[in-house]
């Protein structure tokens, strides 16, 4: 991890490369996050920058392979992939959130843009089947439930390496 990390700093960095931050750019260029549709919010959720800028430090860094490797538990997964969903970071998924979701996952280009009735109807569909308390919007609970029943989740989940 810290060969992979250090890898990512210009050449004259590399000797402290456990007090550098790496930035965002070059966090992007990693193979496990180049194609994935969240690779901004990953960025975003795993980086404790003062200026937000997304960068990483080496614990970071550490973090976001930690959560991403295979041996970090269903609950860990879905604690994160519940926070990179969340686009507005309060709390709860609500159907704002659920329609960048799913436009993260169908791309946003207009072949592949839901209508807006497909998407009404999408959302409709994941708040029937998640929004036990039916109070419009899921939360960590909610969706730890609703994981907890897909047992695919870990390994083809969002946070799929």
């Amino acid at each position: 991890a810290y060969k992979r990390f250090s890898e990512l700093l210009p050449k004259e960095e590399r000797e402290n490369a456990c007090s550098a931050r790496v930035p965002k750019s070059q966090i992007l260029t990693l193979p496990e996050l180049r194609a994935n549709p969240f690779q901004d919010r990953i960025c975003h959720v795993f980086s404790t920058s003062d200026t937000r800028d997304d960068s990483m430090s080496f614990e970071d860094f550490l973090d976001m392979l930690s959560v991403f490797s295979d041996s970090a538990t269903s609950d860990i997964k879905s604690h994160y992939a519940f926070r990179i969903f969340d686009f507005d970071e309060d709390g709860t998924l609500d159907r704002n959130d659920l329609e960048q979701l799913v436009n993260c996952l169908t791309g946003q280009g207009e072949e592949s843009r839901l209508s807006t009735a497909e998407m009404e109807q999408l959302v409709q569909n994941i708040l029937e089947e998640s929004d036990i308390d039916k109070d419009g919007t899921i939360n960590l609970s909610e969706f730890q439930h609703v994981v907890s029943r897909s047992p695919d989740f870990a390994r083809c989940g969002a946070l799929q390496r």
